[in-house]
């Protein structure tokens, strides 16, 4: 699991900077690459400070089903290292497999990281590199850690909380709410309040290194399987199945993206590629473990060839989200979530949490499908009213976004005081001869 969590940790730096870094224009590639950098540098410090004890704590009353007490592990006191802490680790499996608390504590940090990282593709050439350091910290406090501790933890969507009592147990084995939606959600409200980027959309703003692009692709669709089959924490069976399953539906999905590419436009697009492999990898997130490997293909599918046409959603509505957080994590985080409604099985080695059913298609009713729309919905409306409340407070506070001549004249040189490809010198060597 600790390997796991060093390959996950990849997936933020280096593989999402990458991603996210080609993806924008050349003047501002630094800012995108520092934004994914101070992230995974805040969240991980708040984590182990109170983050960890509020995701994973104890409820700090019998009828607070939002968050742990984040008192109860402030700085990770009090936990217990060399065994399972029942109260720390009843999140997914990992309650019966003995795995040391310590061990679930630098593994889920990567999530919370890539969690916020995420949403920095909303928002490119637009937020205040300090606006975005106070973002960071008041979201993953009052939005993130609180939503693990909802799904993972016992809390209302998960094992024994209000939504298990009152339809069945949500399916979520690796995020598909908790990153998926959470980030998606947050990215559409950034991207409502930030408005459009100065020229979009009749400017071209295309992405200024496709290499990168698809190296970062690559990078994650490597490290996802630290993400989805080491959630299981054990080499058993069930990571067996994760594994494999998030490999199929990523193959689909890329597939499935081309293809409606092709259609579309008349081109099968390395851009394309890569986007459809980050699709096929969010939708099977939270299904890794609940779908045999037919309803793996389905879930890649269907998320190939909707994400590929979401994308095209923020013209028709004019809101700029630069870089498709909206068309590829939000819309396929909430596609693998409802799809589990339809496709989880309980056979070759299923892992369910306490209180979940089948499918649809699998002879478990409506009420499986009922509950995944209900988590899906909770999740994004949550995620999105709290992140505009946080941003609103930024804005009136201290502003939240460059001015016009930054953004014009290069976010990079203006904020960070450095140039991602420094062409001073040859500009002089050409002159001189």
């Amino acid at each position: 699991m600790l390997t796991s969590a060093v390959i996950v940790l990849m997936m933020t730096v280096p593989a999402l900077a990458f991603f996210y870094g080609g993806m924008v224009r050349a003047k501002s590639v630094l800012n995108m690459l520092m934004m994914n950098y101070i992230a995974a540098g805040i969240v991980g410090f708040v984590w182990l400070l109170w983050g960890y004890s509020m995701a994973f704590g104890t409820a700090t009353t019998g009828i607070n089903q939002f968050f742990g007490n984040p008192f109860q592990f402030f700085g990770l006191q009090g936990l217990v290292e060399s065994a399972a802490d029942g109260s720390a680790s009843s999140f997914s499996p990992l309650a019966t497999t003995g795995v040391p608390a310590f061990t679930v504590v630098a593994f889920q940090v990567t999530f919370a990281v890539i969690t916020v990282a995420l949403i920095t593709g909303a928002i490119a050439d637009r937020m205040k590199f300090g606006a975005w350091i106070a973002f960071t910290v008041i979201w993953a406090t009052i939005v993130y850690f609180p939503l693990a501790h909802m799904v993972w933890a016992g809390g209302f969507l998960g094992v024994g909380g209000f939504i298990s009592q009152h339809l069945s147990t949500p399916i979520d084995f690796a995020g598909g709410t908790v990153v998926h939606i959470d980030a998606g959600a947050a990215g559409l409200a950034l991207a409502l309040l930030l408005g459009k980027r100065k020229g979009w959309p009749k400017e071209p703003m295309r992405p200024h290194n496709l290499p990168y692009v698809m190296l970062g692709a690559a990078l994650l669709w490597v490290g996802w399987f630290g993400f989805n089959a080491g959630s299981e924490g054990a080499a058993d069976g069930t990571a067996s199945r994760a594994w494999l399953n998030t490999f199929v539906a990523t193959c689909v999905a890329m597939i499935g993206w081309l293809a409606t590419e092709k259609l579309r436009d008349g081109h099968a697009t390395s851009l394309g590629a890569a986007s459809g492999i980050v699709a096929g990898l969010v939708a099977i997130t939270p299904a890794a473990s609940s779908v045999d490997t037919w309803g793996a293909m389905v879930v890649g599918l269907v998320a190939g060839v909707l994400c590929a046409i979401a994308i095209g959603i923020k013209y028709k509505f004019g809101f700029d989200d630069a870089l498709d957080v909206v068309g590829v994590h939000l819309v396929g985080g909430l596609t693998g979530t409802v799809l589990i409604g339809f496709l989880a099985t309980n056979n070759q080695g299923a892992w369910y949490p306490t209180g979940a059913k089948n499918g649809l298609l699998y002879g478990g009713g409506f009420t499986q499908l009922i509950t995944q729309i209900v988590a899906a919905l909770f999740a994004l409306v949550f995620s999105f009213v709290l992140t505009w409340v946080i941003a609103s407070i930024i804005k009136a506070v201290r502003g939240i976004r460059f001015s016009q001549d930054v953004e014009v004249g290069g976010i990079d040189l203006a904020v960070h005081g450095e140039s991602a490809y420094d062409t001073i010198g040859a500009r002089i060597s050409s002159e001189v001869e």
